[in-house]
């Protein structure tokens, strides 16, 4: 990655290369969520080396296994198509692993044979191989479109299509559907905790805690305790409402829940930062009559303190951003929240409705940044634009340190992957103790700076 050091600011218009994309596919996406369900094992419908790539880099990320199969297509398969490994695959994953349900994911090569996994799963349960009481999903998820952010939404609007029922015309009171968008194990733990004590019901699917951070135990479990139950899916077309957080990861799930049992729904920000978690408070007032219990009312106000008292520090500072979607908007406001000052914003996943959404929450300081989305919107654009005019702070995933470090910006490490620290997955960002340690590793990021650049004479013990 040397070879950074020799990257211009001369930002030539392309249209048909991408250099270090900012975003990865769709099965990994796919794959992510099917990890939410409890005791369901991905399946890759494709080569294994797809597979292989997907399972590496959520290892790498959570530095937990994460198990899937794959219909280890071969020049054959790639000619008459996948039927066959398909069927044989189910037949042996049923037989040997054992699990409730195998989400199937198609990649680009099965879908440029055009594969029908519908078609296949039926002839799987009439040979057999499906036993009773297990189930068989699937969404499609090519790599040539789209991102790992929809390769999400769509594994997630599946769970909608093939589990949610409505068994009555009277909705549970107090029962919530929570779609979380792709957020950490961690952010989905903390959501839970904030519905729970809203004194609602809460059924967040999917749910990855406890599956992607479980507690090491003296015996290996394939399917860890965590994950949303096959019940809790079903039961999600009887609840009173739908809380979709964040439109490009959870919106079209909750949309087609609507369409399928009728329960309203709503769609939020991710709540990452103080006003965006304000949001998604108020809209759980709606289902418990109103009440916020003193705990966040409290957890509320000390985040509003810490950021009354260290307001100097964020005042001004710039920032460069770049990851998924949903995860900016919110990190955006926050960033604006704090006054600090969002300058460059880009996100590979393809969507010009995330520039409409970045404008509403910049509002008239919009002039002032540049924010790209798109396949162009890559690693070397952003680099291009640092080269031109330097930023305080780089927000993104791993693959900013190039930059970090030829540029000497610090880095805070947010969104995915992030395959050279630990953390993320254990301690969220979500909520106001999330925004609080957001605001704590800004802060480390420019004291520890300040420390490092800091003359003699002005080394100070204290802030």
């Amino acid at each position: 990655m040397a070879l950074l050091r020799h990257t211009t600011d001369d930002v030539v218009e392309r249209q048909a290369l991408t250099v270090n994309p900012a975003k990865t596919c769709q099965p990994i996406g796919a794959m992510y969520a099917a990890l939410g369900i409890h005791r369901c094992l991905p399946h890759s419908h494709g080569s294994q080396g797809c597979c292989s790539y997907h399972r590496s880099t959520l290892s790498r990320h959570y530095k937990e296994p994460a198990m899937a199969a794959t219909s280890s297509f071969t020049e054959g398969s790639s000619v008459f198509g996948g039927q066959a490994n398909l069927l044989q695959g189910l037949n042996t994953i049923f037989s040997v692993y054992k699990p409730d349900v195998v989400a199937v994911h198609t990649t680009c090569l099965s879908e440029t044979i055009g594969d029908d996994i519908p078609q296949i799963a039926d002839a799987a349960v009439a040979k057999g191989f499906v036993p009773e009481g297990k189930r068989v999903i699937h969404c499609n998820t090519p790599s040539y479109v789209g991102s790992h952010t929809t390769g999400f939404a769509n594994m997630t609007k599946a769970m909608v299509d093939y589990f949610s029922t409505s068994t009555t015309d009277e909705k549970i009171d107090g029962q919530v559907n929570i779609i979380p968008g792709w957020v950490e194990p961690a952010d989905m733990s903390e959501i839970k905790r904030l519905v729970k004590l809203m004194g609602l019901d809460g059924i967040t699917f999917p749910d990855t805690s406890g599956v992607l951070d479980a507690p090491l135990k003296s015996e290996y479990n394939m399917y860890p305790d965590g994950g949303t139950t096959i019940d809790q899916l079903e039961s999600t077309g009887d609840s009173a409402g739908t809380i979709a957080l964040g439109p490009i990861c959870s919106g079209p799930a909750a949309e087609a829940l609507k369409n399928k049992c009728q329960v309203p729904q709503e769609t939020l920000p991710l709540p990452i930062g103080l006003r965006a978690t304000d949001i998604f408070i108020q809209a759980l007032r709606k289902y418990n009559g109103g009440e916020v219990p003193a705990e966040i009312t409290a957890e509320r106000g000390r985040l509003v303190d810490l950021v009354s008292d260290m307001s100097q520090y964020f005042y001004g500072k710039t920032v460069a951003l770049w990851g998924d979607p949903d995860q900016l908007v919110s990190l955006t406001q926050f960033l604006v929240d704090l006054d600090m000052r969002p300058k460059y914003i880009v996100t590979g996943t393809p969507g010009k409705a995330f520039l409409r959404r970045i404008g509403e929450v910049l509002g008239d300081s919009v002039k002032e940044v540049i924010a790209k989305q798109g396949p162009q919107a890559d690693m070397l654009y952003l680099h291009q634009l640092i080269k031109r005019e330097k930023v305080d702070l780089l927000i993104g995933n791993t693959y900013g340190k190039y930059i970090s470090r030829d540029e000497d910006i610090p880095l805070l490490r947010h969104g995915f992957p992030i395959i050279d620290r630990i953390g993320h997955q254990y301690f969220p960002t979500t909520g106001y103790r999330g925004a609080m340690r957001l605001c704590e590793k800004i802060l480390d990021a420019f004291l520890d700076r300040q420390d490092r650049d800091s003359p003699e004479e002005s080394f100070e013990l204290t802030m």
